[in-house]
C-alpha cells in the first residue's frame, strides 16, 4: 500500500489542477467542480486545510469560510481573517433564521384563526387546588362552555386512547387539565374519584351549555380513561354538538370560487367549519403531538387551547345570525341534543371528521334510503375495502375515491379498526357484513353483492351514497 503522504500529496496535486481549471481556464462548471472537490478532500483535514488557503488565493475570506463551515474545521485551524468572516457568516444565518422563524409566526397570524385572548388567560392546571378553582367557574348556571380533548396518537393501534388533556374554554380563559398528573396526586379512592365526578357534573347538568365537536369520540375516549364515565354520552344534556351543523353550514355557498374549492380540499373536519363560520381555519400542525410527554411546549398548548375556545366564537357567530348558516331561528331546536353518533377520528394519520360521506346517516345498507344523501364528489368519499373486494376497491380508487383494502392475510374487523380510526365506510360482502355492522355507526358498513363484476359493484356504490363522478375525477388518484 501507498505511503499515506504519497496519497496525500497526488489528492494535493488533483485539488491544484481542480482549482486551474474552474478559476484560470475556467472550462469547469460550478457544481462539477464542487462534486470533485469534495470527493478528493473527504474527511482529510489536511487537505481541508490546503483547500482553504487555496480558497484565499482563487477566491476570497467569504467563500473560504463557507468550505470551512461545510467541512465543520474547528476555529483553530483556520486562518485569522477566515476564523473571522466564519463567526460573521454564523451570525448572519442565526439573524436570517430568527427573521424566517419570525415571517412564519407573522404567516400563522395571517392565515390561521388566532386565539382573541391574552396568553396569561390559558392555564395549565396540574393541581387540586387549581382544578378546584376551575371547577367553581365552569359549574355555574347558564355557563357556555367550549370543551375539546387531547391524547396520544394511536397510529393504529387496538383499542380507545386514553385522554391526556382536557380543555375547558370560557368565554374569557382556557383551562387545559393535566389528567395524567392529576391522577398521579389522587392518593385515596375519594381523590381519585373526584376529577370523573366534576365531569359528570358537567356533561348532566342542562344549565351548562358544553360545546365539542365530533363528542361522542371524546367521551369514548373518556370512558376507556375513567370506567366510571362510560355512561356519559346517555347521561349527557345541553350538549351542542358542531359536528351536527357542519354539513348545514358547508351547503350554505353552493357557488364557490376555484379557490374556495381548492381551500376545501385542504381543509376538513373543525377547521373547516372554523373557515366558514370565523373566516380562517385552524392551524393543525400540533394535531398528531405526543400528548402524553411533559412538559408541553408552547405551540402544543396555544393549539389545544384554540381548538377549545373557538368553539364559543363559531356557537355566538351562530347564535347571532343563524340563519344566514341556513339554522333554524331557534338555534337551540337546531343544535342542542345529545352527541353526534360519529366517533371522532381526531388522532390518527388520516382523519375525516364528517358524519358520514353524505354529511347524513344512511338508514341501511341492503336498501335505498327514504331520503337520499346529499350529492358528494369521488375525492370527498373513503371507504375501507374487505379483502373479497379488491376488485371493486382497484375500480372505486380509478374513479377518484379514496381506498384503503385489506391484504389477502387480514382479518375481516381491521376494517373495522381502520373505519373507526380514519372515517371511512365499509365495503363487505356475505357473513363478514353482519358481524362488522355491529361495529361501527349506523350506515358506515354497506354489503355488496360478490357476485357481480367489480364495475356493477362499483355503481351500486356509487349509487346508495350519491356520489357524483366527473371527467376530472377519473384517474385523479392514478397520476
Amino acid at each position: 500500500a501507498l505511503c499515506p503522504n504519497v496519497i496525500n500529496q497526488r489528492h494535493l496535486r488533483t485539488l491544484n489542477y481542480l482549482f486551474y481549471k474552474r478559476f484560470v481556464e475556467k472550462t469547469m462548471t460550478e457544481e462539477n467542480w464542487t462534486d470533485h472537490v469534495q470527493s478528493t478532500v473527504g474527511e482529510n483535514r489536511w487537505l481541508q486545510g490546503h483547500l482553504i488557503q487555496l480558497l484565499i488565493s482563487y477566491c476570497d475570506l467569504n467563500t473560504a469560510a463557507r468550505w470551512a463551515q461545510r467541512c465543520n474545521l474547528p476555529k483553530e485551524m483556520l486562518p485569522y481573517g477566515v476564523a473571522e468572516e466564519l463567526q460573521k457568516l454564523q451570525i448572519q444565518e442565526r439573524v436570517e433564521e430568527a427573521t424566517k422563524a419570525g415571517n412564519y409566526e407573522e404567516s400563522k397570524k395571517k392565515d390561521y384563526y388566532q386565539l382573541p385572548i391574552p396568553r396569561t388567560n390559558i392555564h395549565f392546571l396540574q393541581t387540586w387546588e387549581e382544578t378546584l378553582q376551575c371547577w367553581e367557574k365552569v359549574l355555574r348556571p347558564g355557563q357556555v362552555v367550549g370543551i375539546d380533548m387531547e391524547w396520544r396518537p394511536s397510529f393504529g393501534m387496538v383499542g380507545k386512547p386514553r385522554v391526556s388533556l382536557l380543555q375547558i374554554a370560557l368565554k374569557d380563559e382556557v383551562f387545559l387539565l393535566d389528567l395524567p398528573r392529576l391522577l398521579e396526586q389522587a392518593e385515596t379512592e375519594d381523590e381519585k374519584e373526584k376529577l370523573p365526578h366534576f365531569i359528570q357534573m358537567l356533561y348532566s347538568d342542562a344549565a351548562i351549555t358544553k360545546l365539542g365537536y365530533g363528542m361522542s369520540g371524546d367521551l369514548s375516549s373518556l370512558a376507556a380513561t375513567w370506567s366510571a364515565l362510560k355512561d356519559t354520552d346517555k347521561q349527557a344534556q345541553g350538549v351542542v354538538d358542531l359536528l351536527r351543523v357542519d354539513k348545514q353550514v358547508d351547503a350554505l355557498s353552493p357557488e364557490q370560487s376555484y379557490e374556495d374549492r381548492e381551500f376545501r380540499q385542504r381543509e376538513k373536519g373543525l377547521s373547516l367549519l372554523v373557515q366558514h363560520v370565523l373566516g380562517k381555519p385552524l392551524d393543525k400542525t400540533e394535531q398528531l403531538s405526543n400528548w402524553e410527554k411533559r412538559p408541553l411546549r408552547e405551540e402544543q398548548i396555544l393549539y389545544a387551547a384554540s381548538d377549545a375556545y373557538c368553539l364559543l366564537e363559531i356557537y355566538e357567530k351562530l347564535r347571532k345570525d343563524p340563519a344566514s348558516f341556513g339554522l333554524s331561528s331557534d338555534l337551540t331546536e337546531s343544535l342542542v341534543g345529545k352527541p353526534s353518533l360519529k366517533p371522532r377520528a381526531k388522532k390518527q394519520l388520516n382523519k375525516q371528521e364528517a358524519p358520514s360521506p353524505s354529511g347524513q346517516q344512511c338508514k341501511g345498507s341492503k336498501k335505498e334510503t327514504s331520503c337520499p344523501p346529499a350529492p358528494i364528489s369521488p375525492k370527498e368519499f373513503s371507504v375501507v375495502c374487505d379483502n373479497m373486494l379488491q376488485g371493486l376497491g382497484r375500480y372505486l380508487r380509478c374513479l377518484g375515491v379514496d381506498v384503503r383494502m385489506l391484504e389477502n392475510e387480514d382479518d375481516h374487523r381491521k376494517a373495522a379498526e381502520i373505519a373507526r380510526q380514519e372515517g371511512r365506510v365499509i365495503l363487505t360482502s356475505g357473513l363478514p357484513y353482519q358481524t362488522l355492522q355491529s361495529q361501527v355507526a349506523e350506515g358506515r358498513c354497506f354489503s355488496v353483492n360478490c357476485s357481480e363484476k367489480a364495475k356493477e359493484q362499483a355503481l351500486q356504490v356509487l349509487k346508495h351514497f350519491n356520489v357524483q363522478v366527473s371527467l376530472t375525477d377519473i384517474f385523479s388518484r392514478c397520476q
